[in-house]
């Protein structure tokens, strides 16, 4: 039976089997009328019944569950993009997120960070702690190299770091946006439940979080302006915009860029002065 116009799942799944070598998967043995997978085999590897996942190529059978369409991701061994369509297909939506732990970035993406010679940018996880940073980053915002990585958390540092503490132009106000934002991310990372402890930990340092989380006020960090007083520099003013990492809902990207020339040579000249000085 060939699958229905319009039964896209269907064309998708007969396409992806159609790609996998079935003697590099241990099924030998009998001429194949097409390339590729049986859909008996597809089954197999998924754990579900041989009728079900041909009823799901031909279009019949309503809709497969979560379950079911990610026991086949995994039988047809689909990249997290292929899984994410294959969920787009079958139910509409994204495939729900669960939160992977981060410990670093892919050396192409440290690049970009260093592209950006006098703006500075970090790359964040979901539970805010910076998995990388470019040189501006350290001269204006904070040398995370040269902390402990348990202590490269933004919103430990906004809260229990008297130095980051007295550099906010508006502590008060960064703090409930930061708290705010930081709910934001973790849920929608799918790192609700990894976010428990770590709460607990910063609301038993800080009153101030506590009563903030305890607010359940909710944020896009999205984009604006950050005035910072600098120990070197003075009072800057960065525009700062945040950036999704594609593929990664797990990472953000956050760039502050000066916010007019004069801050830009500034930083530009104290960021030559450390390097002339190293």
């Amino acid at each position: 039976m060939s699958t229905p116009i319009g039964n896209q799942l269907g064309t998708y799944l007969k396409d992806r089997r159609s790609r996998l070598d079935p003697a590099a998967l241990g099924f030998t043995g009998g001429r194949r009328r097409t390339p590729g997978l049986r859909r008996e085999e597809v089954a197999q590897r998924a754990n579900i019944s041989p009728t079900w996942y041909t009823w799901l190529e031909q279009g019949r059978g309503g809709a497969p569950s979560a379950e079911v369409l990610n026991r086949i991701a995994s039988g047809l061994m689909l990249t997290e993009p292929e899984r994410e369509h294959l969920f787009i297909l079958g139910l509409g939506h994204l495939p729900e997120v669960h939160y992977k732990a981060v410990e670093g970035v892919t050396p192409r993406l440290q690049r970009v960070l260093e592209a950006m010679e006098v703006s500075p940018a970090i790359i964040k996880t979901a539970l805010w702690d910076v998995v990388a940073w470019n040189r501006a980053a350290a001269a204006v915002l904070t040398d995370y190299g040269a902390l402990p990585p348990a202590e490269r958390n933004i919103l430990r540092l906004i809260f229990s770091n008297s130095r980051v503490r007295a550099a906010q132009e508006d502590w008060q106000s960064v703090a409930r946006f930061v708290v705010g934002a930081f709910r934001a991310d973790a849920a929608r990372a799918g790192a609700a439940a990894e976010i428990g402890q770590f709460v607990e930990e910063l609301s038993r340092l800080s009153p101030e979080f506590e009563a903030l989380w305890q607010a359940n006020d909710v944020n896009a960090y999205g984009e604006g302006v950050k005035r910072l007083h600098h120990a070197e520099l003075g009072l800057l003013e960065l525009e700062f915009s945040a950036f999704a990492v594609d593929g990664r809902p797990d990472l953000g990207m956050i760039v502050y860029n000066p916010a007019t020339s004069v801050d830009e040579e500034r930083i530009r000249a104290y960021i030559k002065s450390l390097v002339t000085s190293s």
